[in-house]
């Protein structure tokens, strides 16, 4: 699996997360154009990016790349992220997942176990 960090904020930090969850996963750290444009020309699979507000710079050139049916803003501010919704965009085919800052703790390990748990 390969995934681009993406978004405005703590990149390191996220894909410091991703590797803690999974180790075999390929992560790279783009600006948000880069990313959004590696997952549409099928050089990554995955997008996740993270922001103040979650859906704002964590995904604003992926939805202008991938479009909105593509990506799914995670958490906002006062929304944490949640399971159920992670897994069903998951399983309908999303690509791009935004989330705040604050939650990357909590939002990164739920977005890597479903995206393993579809791979299997």
């Amino acid at each position: 699996m390969k995934i681009v960090i993406g978004g405005q904020v703590e990149k390191k930090d996220i894909e410091k997360l991703v590797k803690e969850q999974d180790g075999g996963i390929t992560t790279t750290v783009k600006s948000d154009l880069e990313a959004a444009m590696a997952v549409k020309s099928g050089q990554a699979d995955y997008y996740i990016g993270a922001c103040h507000t979650g859906g704002g710079g964590a995904l604003a050139m992926a939805m202008a790349m991938l479009g909105g049916d593509q990506c799914e803003t995670v958490s906002m501010p006062g929304r944490p992220p949640k399971k159920e919704i992670i897994d069903k965009a998951v399983a309908n085919g999303k690509k791009a997942f935004g989330f705040t800052s604050d939650h990357k703790d909590t939002a990164v390990p739920m977005i890597i176990e479903a995206l393993k748990n579809k791979q299997s």
